[in-house]
């Protein structure tokens, strides 16, 4: 086991987004979910700064100007990126966004698609605020699992590509910390110049 004090400390925003979850109607999965993930997936010292709010297109955008002010390298959502007249996610995301990354969105709808048609009707967005990369990801856990770290064939080897292994490199690419991650759950992509020696 690695020293985690030889990697970069990071602070990442992790932000629910549902009506019901944040009225206390029902428990609220994607928070849990986001950061089991992410603590498995990377090796660097996390700090978490969750958010758990509803539907309300002006709130996620303020909850997410809040969360790169704070010093989010990263900060990933959930909920509200379907049809429905309540999802308004993406629109809250590209409302405070710098620069669009659309290779993200269309790279889990790619995934999903492997699992059910309805994959198109997601609206998923990623998007540059500053420093920091902002992800749309899906509402239930199991496909934030499988849109951030993909498929693996039955003898493990990657079938499709999880948005995941692209993260670490794009946040090098716009000055952020220099991201870890353990292999066994997504192994990061970096041209070879990109890579640095372990310290």
């Amino acid at each position: 086991m690695s020293d985690p004090s030889t990697f970069d400390p990071v602070r990442i925003g992790i932000v629910s987004i549902s009506d019901r979850a944040s009225s206390g109607v029902y428990e609220d999965k994607g928070l849990p979910a986001l950061q089991d993930w992410l603590q498995r997936a990377l090796r660097n010292p996390i700090t978490f700064a969750s958010r758990l709010i509803p539907d309300e297109k002006e709130g996620i955008s303020a909850a997410l100007v809040e969360l790169v002010d704070a010093g989010c390298s990263l900060v990933l959502t959930t909920g509200g990126t379907g049809p429905a007249l309540r999802d308004v996610t993406p629109e809250a995301t590209l409302a405070v966004a710098h620069k669009e990354m659309p290779g993200f969105g269309e790279q889990m709808r790619q995934i999903s698609l492997r699992f059910v048609p309805t994959a198109i009707l997601s609206r998923q967005v990623a998007v540059i605020r500053h420093q920091s990369l902002i992800i749309n990801l899906p509402g239930q856990p199991k496909s934030i699992a499988e849109t951030l770290e993909g498929l693996r064939n039955p003898d493990g080897t990657q079938a499709v590509p999880g948005i995941f292994a692209a993260v670490p490199y794009c946040i090098d690419l716009i000055g952020g910390p220099y991201l870890e991650t353990d292999d066994s759950v997504c192994k990061a992509f970096r041209p070879k110049s990109a890579i640095r020696a372990p310290k």
